[in-house]
């Protein structure tokens, strides 16, 4: 087992301005969870229930489509990206176990990679959080022009409605939390992430025995095309390995977290799979990217599935940003020896203009891009495939093969998992970009 410290020697000088950096994204991502045990740690089940908040997210809008993109075959190909993201959390869970001063996903990028590797999984991750942002403003004006038809505004002679409207007031009901400095009560409302997945599964029942029903006509047994699609997108349902260490460190009994992985991931695919199959049922190859849209107007259950799906991303827009309005904070900080001084006086102002400059870039591309399906599967493939699959596999592989630790199958296993990765982040990404592109 590795036991040398992550920082030492001459390194641990040019690499302060670094982890300073980097050290709040895994802090700050932690805030998405609730706070959960005591002094000694998180029990088990609650612990299940974070892994479970973490895993549980937007993707599950998503899924039904991503089976339509793929057809009933392409389920075998959801039970595999189950299975190797839920492989290479175990592997998260041995880097961690590698060296006792590896507490959050950066970290693991150091012990691996040194400081090099705490950069670039950085900012992975903060440009991932922020295309995620911005798939919230589009998911949170889709839908309330859906819960909300035909509204419109003017405003100093120009008039809003639709979409653009719908993601101007989003984004004006986010921008104070986008101010607060302690985001912990945000986190409690934004585990009702579970709460939505199952309302809107529910909703989904209830459409299909009420209105539409279910069927096999309009459905494909299987679809070559669109299997790059499908494949980004679920990898959006699994991932979650950026926050794992956090969870992983706030464990009571961390030789657990493999088996509480393992009950929140089959959970959590159970619950993916009941809303991809019943959304392909009812809808067929008219099932929309964002499966509420396809819900009728008026109805009880659209009205609850819509809003229980919207609350998530409302709370959890600011606490995915964190990490990235600390990192610019950071680099805006003025000399130590002025700190102290203006600590009082700037750090309010610094704070609402970096908010308010995310805030006003994420709504101009969520106006300029409005293309949910398209913009989750360029995330899937390229940033979620980087985080969950490339990322833990050659940190593995670096910290264990010196020491031949790691047997010749589980070589040859890892290396599959590592070229199946690539060809999906390939493929998907340039798939899911032109698409975007193809729709200007």
């Amino acid at each position: 087992m590795a036991t040398q410290p992550l920082l030492h020697g001459k390194d641990e000088e040019e690499d302060v301005e670094a982890d300073e950096a980097f050290n709040n994204v895994e802090e700050e991502q932690q805030q998405l969870l609730p706070r959960c045990g005591t002094g000694g740690g998180a029990s088990f089940w609650r612990c299940c229930l974070n892994l479970s908040n973490v895993i549980s997210g937007i993707g599950t809008l998503s899924v039904p489509y991503a089976l339509a993109q793929g057809g009933w075959l392409s389920l075998a190909l959801f039970a595999v990206v189950g299975a190797v993201c839920l492989y290479t959390g175990g592997l998260i869970d041995r880097c961690m176990r590698a060296d006792r001063s590896v507490r959050s996903y950066p970290d693991i990028g150091h012990l691996a990679f040194g400081a090099h590797g705490r950069t670039a999984i950085g900012a992975v991750m903060h440009v991932e959080l922020y295309l995620i942002a911005i798939s919230f403003l589009i998911l949170e004006g889709d839908n309330l022009d859906k819960l909300l038809p035909g509204t419109a505004v003017e405003i100093l002679g120009c008039q809003l409605r639709g979409k653009q409207l719908f993601v101007l007031v989003a984004a004006a009901v986010i921008l104070p939390t986008t101010w607060l400095k302690d985001l912990s009560m945000l986190a409690y409302v934004s585990a009702v992430g579970l709460v939505a997945s199952m309302a809107l599964t529910a909703s989904l029942v209830w459409a299909g025995v009420a209105e539409k029903g279910f069927r096999m006509d309009g459905t494909s047994l299987f679809n070559l095309s669109g299997l790059p699609s499908t494949l980004s997108l679920y990898f959006v349902c699994f991932a979650g390995h950026g926050i794992f260490p956090s969870v992983y460190a706030s464990m009571r009994t961390k030789r657990d977290f493999p088996k509480a992985l393992l009950i929140s991931s089959m959970l959590c695919s159970l619950n993916y799979v009941l809303t991809a199959m019943l959304g392909y049922l009812i809808y067929g190859q008219d099932v929309q990217a964002q499966v509420t849209l396809n819900l009728p107007i008026g109805k009880l259950y659209t009205r609850i599935a819509i809003l229980t799906t919207l609350i998530t991303p409302l709370a959890k827009y600011a606490l995915v940003i964190q990490p990235i309005t600390t990192a610019i904070e950071e680099k805006l900080k003025p000399s130590a020896a002025a700190a102290e001084v203006a600590a009082g006086n700037n750090w309010l102002a610094t704070r609402v203009l970096v908010g308010t400059a995310i805030v006003v870039t994420t709504v101009v591309l969520a106006s300029v891009v409005p293309f949910f399906g398209y913009l989750m599967s360029f995330i899937g493939s390229s940033l979620n495939v980087t985080v969950a699959v490339l990322f833990p596999c050659l940190s593995y592989l670096k910290i264990y093969m010196l020491q031949g630790v790691i047997h010749r199958f589980e070589l040859m296993a890892v290396i599959g998992i590592l070229v199946f990765g690539v060809c999906v982040a390939v493929v998907g990404t340039y798939t899911s970009l032109h698409q975007i592109i193809g729709t200007f």
